[in-house]
This record gives C-alpha cells, sequence and structure tokens, in this order.
C-alpha cells in the first residue's frame, strides 16, 4: 500500500500535506490517522518549516471517518470494547488539538466535500482557502450521534458565532463554497487554481519573521480563551516584548531602511 499522506515542499518553507485515499474521498482510517499524527508531530519540531499546507486528493478533502471501517488506534487489541473506542475516538480528535497547537501556521486548501472529521480538519486549521467545488458539512448526527464531536462545537461558533453555527449543527445541512465564503467559514473562494492560492499564502507567511508569526498563531487561539480585554492585553504585553529580544525586529527594520527584502533565521 502507498503513503496514506503525500508529503512536499512546494516552496521554501512550506510543507505540503495531502490526504491520499482518493477513490474514498479521503475518508479517515486509523492508518491515514496515525500518519497524519507522525507528519504533524515532524513538522513541529521542523524550524526550517514556516507554514502548513493540508489538502486531499482527487476530489475530495476528507468526507470523515470511513464508514466501512475506522480500524484500531494504536494500543488496541480488542480484549475492552469501551476502553478501544474511547482510544479511537481520541485517536482522532487528539489530532484537531495537535493542528491547533502546531507552532507553524496550517492552511487548509479544501478541495471538495469536507464532512464530519474532514470538517474538523479544516475548522482547525488557521485558514481556509476553498475550491468552487468544495462542500462542508457537520455530519455527525446524520448517522444518528450528537453534532458536538471532535471540537466542533468549540470551533464553529468561535469562528461564524453563535447563531449560525447551531443551525448548522442542529440540520447537519450542507452548505457550499460561497456560503461558506459569506458567513466567513473560509476566506477565499478558487475558480481554478486551488493549491497555488494556498502555496501562495503559505509563501506569504514564510516570508515573515518565523518567531513573530508562531508568537500570532499562539496568540489568537490563546485570546478565544482568554476571559477578558485586559487580560488579553497583558498576555499581549509580555508576547511582545519577549518578541522584542529576538533577532528579526533589526533586520527587519534594516531591511526597510535599505529597501531589500528581509531574511530571517528560521
Amino acid at each position: 500500500m502507498g503513503r496514506l499522506v503525500l508529503v512536499e515542499d512546494p516552496a521554501p518553507h512550506v510543507r505540503q500535506l495531502t490526504l491520499n485515499r482518493p477513490e474514498q474521498l479521503n475518508a479517515m482510517t486509523a492508518e491515514l490517522c496515525e500518519e497524519l499524527h507522525g507528519e504533524v508531530q515532524r513538522i513541529a519540531s521542523d524550524r526550517a518549516c514556516r507554514a502548513v499546507i493540508l489538502t486531499g486528493a482527487g476530489r475530495g478533502f476528507c468526507a470523515g471517518l470511513d464508514l466501512r471501517g475506522y480500524g484500531a488506534a494504536p494500543g488496541n487489541d480488542g480484549s475492552d470494547e469501551p476502553r478501544d473506542r474511547l482510544a479511537n475516538q481520541e485517536h482522532m480528535s487528539t489530532l484537531v488539538l495537535s493542528l491547533r497547537a502546531l507552532p507553524q501556521p496550517v492552511i487548509a486548501a479544501v478541495n471538495g466535500p469536507a464532512a464530519g472529521f474532514g470538517m474538523a480538519l479544516a475548522l482547525a486549521s488557521d485558514i481556509r482557502y476553498a475550491s468552487a467545488e468544495a462542500v462542508f458539512r457537520v455530519a455527525f448526527i446524520n448517522i444518528g450521534v450528537s453534532n458536538c464531536d471532535m471540537g466542533t462545537s468549540w470551533l464553529l461558533p468561535r469562528l461564524i458565532g453563535a447563531s449560525r453555527a447551531n443551525e448548522l449543527m442542529l440540520t447537519g445541512r450542507r452548505l457550499d463554497a460561497q456560503e461558506a465564503l459569506a458567513i466567513g467559514l473560509v476566506a477565499d473562494v478558487v475558480q481554478d487554481d486551488l493549491l497555488e492560492r494556498a502555496r501562495r499564502g503559505a509563501s506569504e507567511i514564510a516570508a515573515l519573521a518565523p518567531w513573530g508569526v508562531r508568537l500570532t498563531k499562539q496568540g489568537m487561539w490563546a485570546a478565544l480563551e482568554i476571559p477578558s480585554e485586559r487580560a488579553a492585553i497583558e498576555y499581549e504585553d509580555r508576547q511582545q516584548i519577549m518578541a522584542t529580544f529576538g533577532k528579526a525586529p533589526p533586520e527587519a527594520v534594516a531591511a526597510f531602511l535599505q529597501k531589500r527584502q528581509a531574511e530571517f533565521a528560521d
């Protein structure tokens, strides 16, 4: 069997991960999930990588859980069904947390259906670009279980607001790329070359000071959980003072004054 996650570096400092089960619309299995975990862990410790693109092979992003069978998470042996089911659940849900915790920003290039767990992967990314053929759906409720799954109940209201999120969560209906753009779920809809758009966005990020980018991603996610404006500003103050001791600010100022492109160390 070939690689279930294709890995390439399409631009300097940019890593692209492509889910590679195109005949199944990249539906999630334990094997695919485990490969994704491994790649995310490798990226987290790779300072030369400054931005990540997540996409799907073929005509789908990720159609959700493979309904023909997920398989077994590492360590499952069939001796205790409740324990094994929880392990499978956590095998997937911790991937959502890992994408959020990744130091590098993640761009989801949603090239087709993103449903259920696929929707969760898109939500856990920092930026979402969609092709005109993309379709989004919080689909768990359509197979008889709660739509509050894989971080979706936390992420979706924060991205599009509670009112719209409730409607999508409780109906389980599909929304197309244009509606996703209108409600702010995606940042852009691309008619032609989605990956080129994602690579351009990733390269824009990769050209910036890596530490500043990482602190910005960390701070933006943290701000969603900080209870007050005052606490958020105090957090920002400490982040900013820490950042000023880095090598990037003098280089950025020098490059501006010398009218050249800044060159930042990894």
